[in-house]
């Protein structure tokens, strides 16, 4: 659900857009746990600015700044134009504070929710990317970035361990650098009874940089959709792997939204392996009404304890869930309304609202 209103500034474009997204728990329909708890948790204000010819010549600045109560993200991305036929270059400068949940975070309330130990990460990137020119149903794109990463408490100090005097980051110091070559690419097979999609992303660590970090971290996630008359079922298969340096905030989380519903953000489990699966069948009951059911699981597959500090075992995360339950999507003009009852293995159960807006990216 947003809002949104566009301001024209000679030929620079300004939008402001305002989007909300809620997670209810069933008891008492309490909001998911952060480092606060605010009702409000979830509201995100966006504000960009578009600039289509910045130098005359056609160049794109894109200026992103996105605002919540615990987390923000701030992108200036430059585009130069090029022919069609050549990769697409932008240069990228990227700023982000987010609560570092799903890897530290503890579970609570038999894992339906996951609580800030007030553990927040800093993240600033500079790079370049290039997008090839989509070919038949492929898309591809390769970025070659610095990263560099700080962990904060909730004053913004800099801190190198957690609570329990383990080091959260891969250098023991207050910050980790990363040199990263991403490659990114997609496959996307559509039509009006069946889609397939895969999407597979590998990124290596350069040791270019003094102490910088040398890993290799692959993850791929497949989705297949097939009509069955006049209903829908969708199944999809996820899994990552990381091997050589790595930080606790590099494991792969488990649990939420997007992974295995019933279960609060990473409450699963945190390892260098994952392996997702989810499984979802719609059905029409009018016009712009449908239910679904639905099944999730995922596990760690035992890599928890080669994570650093060991984190998830630390909190008592189980590295394997298994979630159910149904939901009524309601579309409307300004986006999906949907509403996801769920329950995991501990007979816990969750409610997810969600109201996604097309518009306002």
């Amino acid at each position: 659900m947003g809002a949104q209103q566009s301001v024209n500034a000679g030929k620079a474009k300004v939008d402001v857009h305002v989007d909300l997204t809620h997670m209810l728990c069933e008891a008492l329909l309490l909001p998911p746990m952060r480092s606060s708890g605010a009702t409000f948790s979830q509201i995100v204000g966006r504000i960009s600015l578009k600039h289509p010819s910045l130098f005359g010549r056609s160049e794109k600045l894109d200026v992103i700044l996105d605002k919540g109560i615990n987390e923000s993200n701030a992108v200036i991305a430059f585009r130069r134009p090029r022919p069609e036929w050549l990769s697409q270059q932008s240069f990228v400068i990227q700023h982000t504070m987010t609560p570092e949940i799903a890897v530290h975070g503890f579970p609570a309330d038999n894992f339906t929710r996951s609580g800030s130990r007030g553990i927040n990460l800093s993240r600033l990137s500079l790079g370049v990317e290039l997008n090839e020119p989509a070919t038949s149903n492929w898309t591809s794109g390769t970025s070659v970035k610095f990263e560099h990463i700080r962990p904060v408490n909730n004053e913004g100090r800099s801190i190198a361990r957690d609570h329990d005097g383990f080091p959260l980051t891969c250098s023991g110091n207050l910050h980790d650098n990363m040199i990263i070559l991403k490659q990114e690419s997609g496959y996307a097979d559509v039509n009006d009874n069946s889609f397939l999609k895969v999407n597979f992303q590998m990124e290596q660590g350069l040791p270019l940089v003094p102490k910088s970090l040398t890993f290799n971290r692959v993850k791929c996630a497949v989705s297949k959709g097939i009509k069955l008359g006049p209903t829908f079922l969708v199944t999809s298969l996820t899994g990552g792997s990381i091997v050589g340096d790595m930080a606790p905030y590099q494991a792969f989380a488990i649990g939420g939204l997007g992974s295995v519903r019933g279960y609060g953000e990473g409450a699963v489990g945190a390892g260098r392996l994952c392996l997702v699966a989810n499984c979802e069948y719609t059905v029409p009951l009018a016009k712009h009404l449908e239910s679904s059911i639905f099944m999730d699981c995922g596990s760690d597959l035992g890599s928890a304890r080669h994570v650093p500090g060991n984190p998830a075992l630390r909190q008592g995360k189980p590295g394997f869930g298994v979630g159910f339950g149904y939901g009524v999507h309601f579309n409307t003009d300004f986006g999906q309304v949907r509403v996801d009852y769920a329950m995991n293995a501990f007979s816990r159960k969750t409610i997810y609202f969600g109201i996604n807006s097309g518009g306002g990216s």
